[in-house]
């Protein structure tokens, strides 16, 4: 049964950081490029980073440039997002993604985390 699951998420002020984790089991994850996507209230889910199975290929969204760091462990099956000078508008549920890399036939997301930036 493949699983994703997010933790890490909480309410936090502008300037701070969270780091999100997404544990995997199931899938062969070395195989995998994984991602971290969000979605605001009433807007559409949108990339925040990427990164390919050895890591060495990451790209962000232009937003989160700077301030936000994708990374893994591929002993550990899992992907991190460390998130750090946070701002309102990052408010939004993030969701992890796997996508198998060179055949991009196999797909899942996990199930989300909450993300709160507020004074």
């Amino acid at each position: 049964q493949v699983q994703l699951v997010e933790s890490g998420g909480g309410l936090v002020q502008p300037g701070g950081s969270l780091r999100l984790s997404c544990a995997a089991s199931g899938f062969r994850f070395r195989e995998y490029a994984m991602g971290w996507y969000r979605q605001a209230p009433g807007k559409e889910r949108q990339l925040v980073a990427q990164m390919t199975t050895n890591g060495r290929t990451i790209n962000y969204a232009d937003d989160v440039k700077g301030r936000f760091t994708i990374s893994r462990d591929n002993d550990k099956n899992t992907v991190y997002l460390q998130m750090n000078s946070l701002k309102l508008e990052d408010t939004a549920v993030y969701y992890c993604n796997a996508i198998r890399q060179w055949t991009r036939d196999s797909e899942y997301w996990g199930q989300g985390t909450q993300v709160t930036v507020s004074s």
